[in-house]
C-alpha cells in the first residue's frame, strides 16, 4: 500500500491513495499514470451524476412527437458509422488483432443504439418489423460483438501473464553480447 499523501499534495494524489490501480496483470508491468488518465475517472463520475437530472428534465419537457428536417441524413450518417464499425470489427477479427476489443465494443454500442432508435422512431403500424429486426439481427449481433470484445480482452490478459512468466527467460536470452 502507498504511504498516505501529505495535505499539500494535489487532489489526484489523494484520490490515487483512496482508489489504486486495478489488480490486473498489465498494471504489474506498467500503470498508466498520465495526468489526463488520472483526471478522467473523477471527471466522468461527475458527468454521470450531472446527467441524471438532465435525463429527468428531457423526459418531461421534450414533446413526444417531433418533425426532423434532416432525419434521412441523420440515419444515413449513422449507418455509415455502423458500416465503419462492422468493417473495422471484421478487419481486426481477420487479423486476430488486439484492437478487436475496441472495434467490437464500439460496434456493439452502435448496434444497440440503432436497435433502440429503430424501435422508438418507427411509426406504430410498422413497429413490429423493427422489433423483429432488433431481435433477429441487431441485438444478437451486438451480443456477438460484446463476446468478441470480452474474449479478445481475456486473450490479451493471458498473453500478458505468459510474458510475465517468461520475463526472466527473456532477459537471459536477449542479453547484449560483450566483445572480449
Amino acid at each position: 500500500m502507498k504511504p498516505a499523501p501529505d495535505a499539500g499534495d494535489d487532489p489526484l494524489s489523494r484520490l490515487d491513495h483512496m482508489v489504486g490501480p486495478a489488480p490486473e496483470p498489465e498494471n504489474a508491468v506498467l500503470t498508466d499514470n498520465a495526468r489526463l488518465v488520472r483526471w478522467t475517472g473523477p471527471a466522468f463520475a461527475a458527468f454521470s451524476l450531472l446527467l441524471l437530472p438532465w435525463i429527468g428534465y428531457i423526459a418531461v419537457s421534450l414533446p413526444s412527437r417531433q418533425l426532423s428536417p434532416n432525419y434521412d441524413i441523420a440515419w444515413a450518417g449513422f449507418d455509415v458509422l455502423l458500416l465503419a464499425g462492422l468493417a473495422a470489427t471484421a478487419y481486426f477479427a481477420l487479423r486476430r488483432s488486439r484492437y478487436l476489443t475496441t472495434a467490437a465494443s464500439a460496434t456493439a454500442t452502435l448496434l444497440i443504439v440503432d436497435a433502440w432508435f429503430d424501435c422508438m422512431t418507427t411509426p406504430a403500424g410498422e413497429r413490429w418489423q423493427s422489433f423483429v429486426l432488433c431481435g433477429v439481427v441487431e441485438l444478437p449481433l451486438a451480443a456477438v460483438c460484446l463476446w468478441l470484445s470480452y474474449h479478445t480482452h481475456q486473450i490479451a490478459e493471458r498473453r500478458i501473464r505468459l510474458l510475465l512468466r517468461q520475463r526472466p527467460l527473456l532477459r537471459t536470452r536477449h542479453r547484449p553480447r560483450t566483445r572480449a
